[in-house]
């Protein structure tokens, strides 16, 4: 049951939040999907009408969280997390395959995608750990543990397959930072982002170099220039600069080296034996190494349309031609930003995108002000999770991320992610509002 003063505690401002994108997301499902013949927002027979249902269904949840003991729900976290891992586990032997996937469990007209609840499991599961008295994260063996945390998860999801929803766990990244993750770890991370983004740049080039009668690839230049650079600074190092340079960062360097050459010459082998020809496509896409307007680009192209053609102030609702005539594929789930840009144009853009920030925003301002540590560590958890999702289903809309079936949280139609993220906020707020109580 819930302790005296519970209610005081609660951040309304992130409730308000979640209540007013839930809000204009169900609105923008409506304008995405209306039909003249059928006017109501609660018709059952519409998306719009069954996102209704899920809300609802959210709105149970919420009620059961808040009555939830903090205490309860942070000694509850292992055994979601083995919950999480059974549905795993069972949808790739009972679940429903849609499109080569096995990713959702089917329920009459409704479905269940257990990889959306697997976030919730990682983060609790995660949280528990990294806040245990005996765990330190710089220990190797404790970082391992984390990292194992996520990467179990994250390989059964692969086996569906889905890895859109593998990305969105790179997010945790951000919180094993927080905890102690060195920084430099984090930018080799996103160095090797930018070196598999380049050498995918380079796979279509050739070099005609001098005393060779062959042209070479670009991706052998690449590697040779990486090879030359990395030489001379190994070698001007240990010269000139060793003496006072701190051998964990000369091994790191090294390190850097070894894995960027590695990296350069396996991205391509990567890329043609272990994606589907599809996710291929959609890369070259985005990199501009292919053009296909009337395939793979198709969707992306009709988004980018649409959202342009809202301009500054938008068509207005129920306006929008391209969205109304259902010119853009997957407008009410993986594009329904572009409902957004087309109906209430830049402005409406801004303002849906202000109100994730400063949701964002408002979960790490609750996560530093924590004095337990679970806490700390589940709130930077729902933060990275968010951001995956906002970052890379916006990127999708514009043209800017590969199209990899990333919901909008709140906004895209769908029970599974709308009900993962409630939970998310729900637990973070129900703990928050125990801050200044002991939790265990």
């Amino acid at each position: 049951m819930k302790k005296p003063g519970i209610l005081q505690n609660i951040d309304w401002l992130i409730i308000g939040l979640y209540f007013l994108l839930i809000l204009i997301g169900w609105i923008n499902i409506y304008a995405a999907n209306y039909q003249p013949s059928h006017p109501s927002l609660f018709d059952s027979v519409m998306e719009y009408g069954k996102q209704f249902k899920w809300i609802l269904g959210a709105g149970v949840l919420i009620f059961i969280i808040l009555l939830l003991d903090a205490t309860f729900i942070i000694n509850f976290s292992l055994i979601f997390y083995a919950l999480s891992i059974l549905l795993l586990i069972g949808v790739l032997i009972f679940g429903k395959e849609i499109n080569g996937a096995k990713s959702w469990f089917g329920f009459g007209g409704f479905g269940i995608q257990p990889s959306e609840f697997a976030k919730v499991g990682a983060a609790m599961a995660v949280s528990w750990f990294l806040s245990q008295p005996t765990t330190r994260f710089y220990n190797r063996k404790d970082k391992l543990i984390a990292y194992a945390l996520i990467l179990l998860p994250v390989i059964l999801i692969i086996m569906q397959p889905d890895v859109g929803t593998v990305l969105v766990f790179a997010g945790f990244v951000l919180v094993f930072y927080r905890e102690g993750l060195s920084g430099n770890i984090l930018l080799l991370g996103i160095m090797a982002v930018i070196l598999t983004v380049i050498s995918l740049l380079f796979k279509p080039i050739t070099v005609q170099l001098p005393l060779l009668n062959e042209p070479v690839k670009g991706q052998y230049v690449l590697v040779a220039f990486i090879l030359g650079v990395g030489l001379i600074l190994f070698f001007g190092i240990k010269t000139f600069v060793l003496p006072r340079f701190r051998k964990k960062k000369f091994r790191l360097l090294l390190f850097g080296l070894v894995a960027s050459l590695v990296l350069a010459v396996s991205v391509d082998r990567i890329f043609e034996k272990g994606l589907d020809n599809h996710q291929k496509t959609r890369i070259n896409i985005l990199l501009g190494l292919e053009e296909d307007p009337l395939g793979a680009g198709y969707n992306v192209n009709q988004s980018k349309t649409a959202i342009g053609s809202g301009q500054f102030t938008g068509k207005g609702f129920l306006k929008g031609k391209l969205t109304k005539y259902k010119y853009v594929p997957m407008q009410s789930t993986d594009f329904i930003f572009c409902t957004v840009g087309e109906e209430w144009g830049f402005i409406g853009s801004t303002v849906v995108i202000a109100l994730f920030i400063t949701l964002l925003i408002r979960i790490v301002v609750i996560a530093e002000r924590q004095k337990q540590p679970y806490v700390r560590v589940f709130a930077y958890s729902v933060a990275s999770l968010f951001f995956m999702h906002f970052l890379i289903n916006i990127g999708m809309a514009i043209g800017l991320a590969p199209v990899i079936g990333i919901p909008l949280p709140f906004f895209s139609y769908g029970g599974s992610s709308l009900w993962s993220f409630t939970i998310l906020i729900f637990l973070l707020v129900r703990l928050d509002a125990d801050r200044m109580n002991v939790l265990r």
